[in-house]
Order: C-alpha cells, then structure tokens, then sequence
C-alpha cells in the first residue's frame, strides 16, 4: 500500500515540476512584471539611436519617434498573448494615428514567420528583428513586453500591459 501512495507523490512532483517548466519555458506572459518610471521620477530619456527594417523592407530610424510618445510593442508570432493583442495594438495605433506612434518589434522566429504575423496586424510600424538588436536595445528579454515613451524618450512603462491599461496609460500620454 505504501508503494502505491509513494508512487502517487512521485507522480504529483513530477507532474508539478513539469509544469513549472513549461511555464518558465513558455515565456508568453499572460500576465508579468511591469515597471513604471517616468519624468517626474528623474528617470532620463532612452537612446532611440537604432535603426530596423519594417516588414515592406524599407529601413527604419529610431529617431523618428522623438518628439511624440511612442509605443513599442515586442512580440513573437508563435505567442498567443503576443495574438490575443493584435485588436488592442491596431485600435490603439488607429486612435491616436499622428499622435502616438506605434511600432510593432517582431522577434524570436525567423523573417517568414514574423512577417507573416505583421501582415495580420493593421496599424502600427511593424519591423522585423530577426536578431534581436532591437529587443537588445531595449532591455527587452520576452514576449509581450510594452516599452512605452513619453514625448521626451523617458519610459513611462514597461512590461506587460492588458489593453485596458495601455489604453488609459497612452490617454494620459496624450492628455
């Protein structure tokens, strides 16, 4: 009898412990960590000294988004968060067209299937990163993470966002 109720603990741990994994090794964040700063936290502005490609092959200067508040969001094709936002971004990016900008990063996959995604997605800027010098530039290390830019380059957030959240932070952005 003993045996069996061993047998039993073994197979929760393991079951358990094989579900920590897949988890950890997901990295979709349903929900995760988020990080306010902000202009009135001393916090100063991010270099937007990188450069893309969009996914019509034109290049792209991160310094075009001085000036304005900026959206980036980092996503990779295969996460289902990364898709359940594709409404949010696209009514975000249509919102406020002119005064926000919106610049989709797709990484973690290979051009075929980030450009694939990005074709999904009306809106926003969307640049391919195959390499990751993008999400690099950013600190950026999973999918869906939201660095979000006042007018000024200073990160007002980041990390993940539900798209009510991101709504009202760009509202206030915008004033």
């Amino acid at each position: 009898m003993s045996t069996k109720k061993e047998f039993a603990v073994r197979v929760k741990i393991v079951v358990g412990l094989l579900l920590a994994a897949v988890l950890a090794l997901s990295g979709c964040a349903a929900s995760g960590s988020t990080t306010q700063s902000g202009a009135g936290s001393g916090a100063s502005a991010v270099s937007l000294k990188f450069t893309g490609e969009d996914i019509d092959g034109a290049a792209y200067d991160g310094e075009q988004l001085a000036g304005k508040p900026a959206v980036l969001w980092f996503w990779a094709p295969w996460c289902p968060t990364c898709r359940a936002q594709i409404s949010g971004v696209e009514t975000l990016a249509k919102k406020y067209a002119g005064q926000v900008n919106v610049v989709g990063v797709g990484g973690l996959a290979d051009a075929t299937d980030i450009l694939d995604f990005a074709r999904e997605v009306d809106g926003p800027t969307n640049l391919i990163d195959v390499e990751g010098e993008i999400w690099r530039h950013f600190n950026v290390t999973a999918q869906s993470t939201y660095v979000v830019l006042d007018s000024d380059g200073v990160v007002v957030n980041e990390g993940y966002l539900d798209d009510g959240a991101l709504a009202d932070l760009v509202a206030e952005l915008v004033g």
